[in-house]
Order: structure tokens, then C-alpha cells, then sequence
């Protein structure tokens, strides 16, 4: 009843040029010669020297961010503690209706 129509493969046009022909070519090892030893590249930055300063300053830094980090989750927890504590009291205030509506009937 439905059968698949399969699309022919379209015939090239213009002309079309034979394959070339590779010939094999002998492969000739060459010398072994051993790798150059790796040379020790110059350091190109100077080494970082942490001071008194700089180390009060990074624990001062790494302080804030924990502080500030800290700070924001626990506000979003609160958040949703108030948000489920909210809904909570819709849903007794609910029940609450919903049953003094059946006891008038």
C-alpha cells in the first residue's frame, strides 16, 4: 500500500578523469642519531616572595569572601524557610475554611 520511494544516484556530468596511479617508493632508514638533550628554559617572571603584608592581606581577602559567601546562603535558606512557612499557614487557613463550609451544610 505505502511503499518507500528510494531516490536514484544522479549520474556525473562533464568529464571525468581516471584514478592516478601511485607507485611504491622504497623507504630507506636513515643514521640514528640520538635526541638533543633538553635545555633548562631561563625563568622569565621573578619568583613571588610573599611578605608579612601580602599574607595578612590574601587570610584578610579569603576572610571577606568566606563571610560574604556564608552570608548569602544563609539568607537564601532563610528565604526559604519563611517561604515554606508561609505556605504552611495559606494551607491551614485553607483547611479551616474549606471544613467550616462543610459544617454549614
Amino acid at each position: 500500500m505505502l511503499r518507500p520511494k528510494i531516490p536514484t544516484m544522479p549520474t556525473p556530468t562533464g568529464h571525468a578523469t581516471p584514478p592516478a596511479l601511485v607507485e611504491p617508493t622504497a623507504v630507506v632508514p636513515a643514521a640514528q642519531t640520538p635526541p638533543p638533550v633538553p635545555v633548562a628554559p631561563a625563568p622569565s617572571r621573578p619568583v613571588v616572595q610573599l611578605t608579612p603584608g601580602t599574607v595578612v592581606a590574601l587570610v584578610g581577602g579569603g576572610t571577606a569572601v568566606v563571610l560574604v559567601v556564608g552570608a548569602v546562603l544563609v539568607s537564601m535558606l532563610l528565604a526559604v524557610a519563611i517561604t515554606g512557612a508561609s505556605v504552611a499557614v495559606c494551607a491551614v487557613v485553607l483547611r479551616s475554611l474549606l471544613a467550616s463550609e462543610a459544617k454549614r451544610r
